[in-house]
């Protein structure tokens, strides 16, 4: 069966691909559900966030590493290419791997909200979709414009089947990875 226009990617992934390794360094492509999206350059607080995590991970979990900006093959049949802000896997899981890695094996992503248009259908719709599909156990998505924590885990059937929402200064568990994140901090990151 022929896809229709609208189930036509805009290109091909290895297209994407060779755009993505041309692109400058300001610039982080994505294509997720056949269309390319382009991330913004973390702003200060961003950046922050992540290395508060990094610490976190680390301290908690020892054996594991907060990988920032690994890329992912995600989504049905792996035809998506993401570079979450964040990927919490074993210490040398990604060793050998090229740019867009197979998913098998991570057992959290992690992003945090940018101040652009599209966060809303990236971040909070398209990507939970996607890391469900791909069988990620835990997507932790720190949405600074809500000033919230949620944690998606649980992946059945192409979405995530539990999903815990805490406000900013909360105490947010991140299932069967024996890391709690005391959110307090968070309020320090936001406009």
């Amino acid at each position: 069966m022929t896809p229709t226009a609208r189930e036509r990617p805009q290109m091909y992934v290895a297209d994407f691909e060779e755009l993505s390794l041309r692109a400058p360094e300001t610039v982080t492509l994505e294509f997720l559900y056949g269309k390319i999206g382009a991330k913004p350059v973390p702003d200060g607080d961003h950046s922050q966030i992540i290395m508060w995590l990094i610490r976190q991970c680390i301290q908690q979990r020892p054996d594991l590493n907060l990988f920032p900006e690994q890329g992912l093959k995600v989504e049905t049949y792996r035809h998506g290419r993401v570079k979450p802000d964040g990927v919490l896997a074993p210490e040398e899981h990604f060793t050998g791997q090229g740019e867009y890695a197979d998913p098998d094996g991570v057992l959290m992503t992690l992003e945090i909200t940018s101040w652009d248009r599209d966060t809303d259908q990236r971040d909070r719709k398209e990507k939970p979709r996607a890391y469900a599909e791909s069988g990620i156990p835990v997507y932790l998505l720190v949405d600074r414009e809500q000033c919230t924590v949620t944690v998606f885990s649980q992946p059945e059937n192409g979405r995530y089947s539990n999903t815990h929402i805490a406000d900013f200064g909360n105490t947010v568990a991140l299932p069967g990875l024996g890391i709690s994140l005391a959110t307090e901090r968070l309020k320090n990151y936001v406009r």
